[in-house]
């Protein structure tokens, strides 16, 4: 039976964990040299509707260091640009490819095309999920903490499609999950609510500090994601309480770790001095997609 991501509630907590350890040993043989080749003569599309630098390139050197090949599709490089329905396109491709990774807007197109396509369906990004973001965060969290669980992550500014996503992680590893976001910018409310059912600790306040005190973890995102620009130079007041600077760093333990997805604007909801600092794992975070993504096509195309 054919398996899908489209968010992190597709997978158990024994997944989640058992494709954090593979992708471990993904990094650790891809510096060596070492890529097994589980998409040998397989061929992936990438249907991308959103811009990309981390997403596409990760995926497309992944699926290269596994031995398959993959076709990009932009914007204006299919028939979706000319209303052809998604269900029509999944099915085609599926005729063609062995897997499908799309980055999109509104998240019912991704399950949509989930719904009709007989192969994986793996979501690049949507504006309601970016489940493969938040699984390589995992990774670099594990990589530096040792752990995933017993632990408190701080989540500081919009209610956005990553937060949406760490929500979906604590439902799934119980750690304790923390938000800041101001009034009428919270993430998806069903999700809040199915975390407290679950007994999970995701709480939110407007208040960054109460956030990041006892947090090991503290994260950020853009305050204007893809396709809310015109919005900006109002989110630009409504966020400037939210910006993770140096004395909001200062609040939490004094190993705690500093998180974001990139890309990022200096000076608005980081400082240069954090980004740039001894506490910040961007980098490394940035890295992890690509070694999260190759264990994910391995279990989910490569058999």
């Amino acid at each position: 039976m054919k398996r899908d991501l489209l968010t992190i509630l597709d997978l158990s907590t024994e997944e989640i964990l058992a494709l954090l350890s593979r992708a471990a040993e993904l990094k650790a043989w891809h510096r060596q040299g070492r890529d097994p080749k589980p998409l040998a003569g397989k061929t992936l599309a990438l249907i991308f509707d959103k811009p990309s630098t981390r997403t596409r390139v990760s995926f497309e050197a992944g699926i290269a260091h596994l031995g398959g090949t993959s076709i990009y599709l932009g914007r204006n490089d299919s028939q979706l640009s000319r209303n052809e329905p998604v269900a029509d396109t999944a099915r085609v491709l599926a005729r063609y490819v062995d897997g499908i990774i799309m980055r999109t807007y509104g998240h019912e197109i991704v399950e949509e095309m989930a719904r009709f396509a007989t192969i994986p369906v793996m979501n690049g990004l949507t504006d309601s999920h970016h489940p493969c973001q938040v699984l390589s965060d995992l990774l670099t969290i594990q990589e530096r903490c040792g752990r995933v669980t017993d632990l408190k992550v701080a989540w500081i500014g919009d209610g956005n499609n990553m937060a949406n996503s760490w929500i979906t992680a604590a439902i799934r590893l119980d750690f304790e999950l923390a938000l800041a976001c101001p009034p009428g910018y919270e993430p998806d409310a069903a999700l809040l609510a199915l975390a407290h059912k679950e007994g999970r600790a995701v709480a939110i306040r407007p208040d960054p500090v109460w956030a990041v005190q006892g947090a090991q973890v503290i994260n950020t995102d853009v305050w204007a994601s893809m396709g809310q620009e015109e919005e900006a130079p109002e989110r630009l007041q409504v966020f400037s309480p939210y910006q993770v600077n140096a004395d909001l760093v200062r609040q939490a333990p004094p190993a705690a770790v500093v998180l974001h997805c990139l890309p990022a604007h200096r000076g608005e909801e980081i400082t240069e001095e954090v980004l740039e600092g001894p506490q910040s794992l961007v980098w490394d975070q940035a890295e992890n997609r690509l070694h999260l993504q190759k264990a994910l096509l391995e279990w989910l195309v490569g058999g």
